[in-house]
């Protein structure tokens, strides 16, 4: 496969894609661009959030079962020295047309949307949280009934965000995120701590687990991105740290 630039050519950078193939509408979030979209496999691309009163962009989820429902999380996830801010979570019905916002005010920074392939009310939200200084409104966020509500439904402690959220693709029952004690400063960055880790939950994100052992580091953990590979329960993870690295976790053969 060739790959090539689509654009949009002004949006800066991009932390989010999602899209719906059937419908060819396809949607990138920028970090102070807000959201773009395109209908014809990126020869145009629409500036689809300018109406909205933040531009930062860190998540972006279409519903399955539902291609005009699109959930925006605000507040890039990439904690660099210039970093732009969120507040919240924004909801579509049309296609992004127009957008709600929906909670979520004070997350500040939010990793990654999950939409339940079902249900287009059961959505999942991976929060940072602020970057700048300790805040209680991170973590994992639940809501069953389309944003209208939210349960915080994993935290660790005040430091420590979400950052990242997958579904197993063989039963969406099945998800695991990745938490990540993390502080920004003008003058430095601290990446990782003990609130550090990946979680696993069998009951559609209303309890979780922490993974430990089984070969896991038993070092410091920094910022871990995860992954579930489909037909094997076989997970992925890319680990920060020390003792860090690419793990493999395949049940059902017995190996980690």
């Amino acid at each position: 496969m060739m790959w090539r630039l689509v654009g949009p050519d002004r949006y800066w950078r991009t932390e989010a894609v999602a899209g719906f193939a059937v419908t060819n509408n396809f949607y990138l979030g920028s970090v102070a661009g807000g959201v773009w979209k395109t209908t014809n496999t990126g020869l145009t691309w629409l500036p689809m959030f300018d109406k909205e009163p933040i531009a930062s962009i860190g998540a972006l989820a279409v519903a399955p079962s539902d291609p005009n429902i699109i959930y925006a999380g605000t507040g890039e996830p990439c904690l660099r020295q210039n970093i732009t801010y969120g507040n919240g979570m924004y909801k579509s019905t049309d296609a992004g047309k127009t957008w709600t916002h929906i909670g979520l005010d004070d997350t500040r920074h939010i990793a990654k949307v999950l939409v339940d392939p079902r249900d287009p009310n059961l959505v999942l939200v991976a929060a940072i949280g602020h970057a700048f200084g300790p805040n209680a409104e991170r973590g994992v966020f639940r809501s069953t009934d389309g944003g209208k509500t939210w349960k915080k439904v994993l935290y660790k402690d005040e430091n420590t965000g979400a950052v990242d959220l997958v579904f197993d693709p063989t039963n969406p029952r099945i998800m695991y995120a990745a938490l990540y004690q993390v502080r920004r400063q003008p003058w430095t960055f601290t990446s990782g701590g003990p609130g550090s880790g990946i979680y696993k939950s069998t009951d559609e994100g209303l309890t979780w687990k922490q993974i430990e052992g089984h070969g896991m580091p038993e070092s410091v953990l920094g910022q871990v991105g995860v992954a579930a590979g489909a037909g094997r329960e076989r997970g992925f993870a890319l680990i920060g740290g020390e003792k860090g690295g690419r793990a493999v976790s395949d049940k059902r053969a017995g190996k980690r």
